[in-house]
């Protein structure tokens, strides 16, 4: 039997063999166990504890630049969307088009409230008889408590199941061979398509992000497969990573992190992130905002990057235009990148003031304006 031809059902081996789970006993180490035993470097990061680093952000980040970075991505959460309504319902949820998903194919979407602000932000996955919704940690528990207001007579049910399913990611241009290098055997997969695995007779799933601007991978597994996996992309040529270059790399490729540069009084057009919205998908939650910020062709602000020379603005600083307020810095870092540090911010910036090669000042000193990505 098809895997996606299996009913979900959480007492239901076969379902859970179909993703890679095997109900044997849990082992007592799952892989961020080992990891936390001999790092020093574990720090808090979207809700929950994860490893900042383990060989520096320079080496790190030159990995996710330029080769291939591994990650425990601890603090990645599952919800599983189940019942007869559930196509339906979800799309009338989300602000992109999850209802025309092919199996096995997943999009980024936005939760809006009826205002059209975001609310939370989530990656979901048509599985054929359930969709995955994958989302950070923090987020997992609100975003379930926003649907479950939602479902009144509708035939849908949501469960967490973060705790059955370990995530590894895969960042940067030779991901692709380490996977192959690893002995994974995969499919040529478009951006947004997973497929389900057996290596080295472990079930286990590979799905390429749909993250537009850099190769990304995720591995999703049973918890005490992960370390044999990890394993496997380590020897196969990843190197390992950690938070603060992750970071690193998501500010300079212009990606906003929800809670951080995404808040919930930010509208979706500010955020430039537009591969998460469909405009003819029909009805969902503040689509009536959406549509009419569409249809005017424009926001007052927008997401920005800003360059200083020496160290970046703190996160919270106002960036003035003359003696006037125009945007605020939301995420900061201080980049090692070939041979150099470069001090890089990400914010908001009126539009007016948001060409790309103008200066602002900041807490005090002058940054320069850059359009996303910036340049490496």
């Amino acid at each position: 039997m098809h895997p996606h031809d299996l009913r979900y059902n959480r007492n239901n081996r076969m379902f859970w063999s179909a993703i890679g789970l095997h109900l044997r006993e849990m082992s007592l180490s799952t892989l961020f166990d080992v990891l936390a035993s001999t790092s020093s470097q574990i720090a808090e990061y979207a809700g929950t504890p994860a490893v900042r680093s383990f060989s520096g952000v320079g080496a790190e980040l030159s990995a996710l630049m330029h080769s291939a970075g591994i990650s425990p991505l601890s603090w990645r959460s599952k919800l599983v969307l189940t019942g007869e309504d559930r196509q339906r319902w979800l799309n009338g949820m989300v602000t992109n088009n999850t209802r025309d998903l092919a199996i096995g194919h997943g999009n980024y979407s936005f939760l809006l409230n009826a205002q059209g602000r975001i609310q939370a932000d989530l990656v979901a996955w048509n599985r054929g008889e359930f969709y995955l919704l994958e989302t950070d940690a923090e987020q997992s528990g609100p975003i379930k408590d926003f649907f479950d207001r939602y479902i009144i007579m509708d035939d849908v049910e949501v469960e967490d199941i973060s705790d059955k399913l370990a995530t590894l990611g895969l960042i940067g241009p030779a991901t692709r061979a380490v996977l192959e290098r690893g002995g994974f055997p995969l499919p040529e997969l478009a951006k947004g398509e997973v497929a389900d695995l057996h290596w080295n007779d472990l079930g286990c799933s590979v799905a390429r992000m749909p993250e537009e601007r850099f190769q990304s991978y995720e591995i999703w597994c049973a918890p005490q497969n992960a370390k044999a996996l990890w394993d496997a992309c380590l020897e196969a040529g990843a190197a390992p990573v950690g938070t603060e270059a992750l970071e690193a790399h998501r500010i300079l490729h212009g990606v906003p992190r929800i809670g951080i540069d995404i808040r919930e009084r930010d509208l979706p057009q500010e955020t430039a992130q537009l591969h998460a919205l469909h405009y003819a998908k029909g009805c969902y939650i503040g689509q009536e905002i959406v549509e009419r910020i569409h249809s005017r062709g424009a926001v007052h602000r927008q997401l920005t990057g800003f360059e200083f020379e020496a160290a970046p603005a703190p996160v919270g600083s106002k960036v003035i235009v003359g003696e006037k307020e125009v945007g605020e810095i939301t995420s900061a870092v201080s980049a090692p990148l070939e041979g150099r540090t470069r001090h890089l911010a990400l914010g908001y910036l009126r539009r007016e003031h948001a060409g790309p090669s103008g200066e602002v000042v900041v807490a005090g000193q002058t940054a320069r304006i850059s359009v996303l990505p910036f340049e490496v």
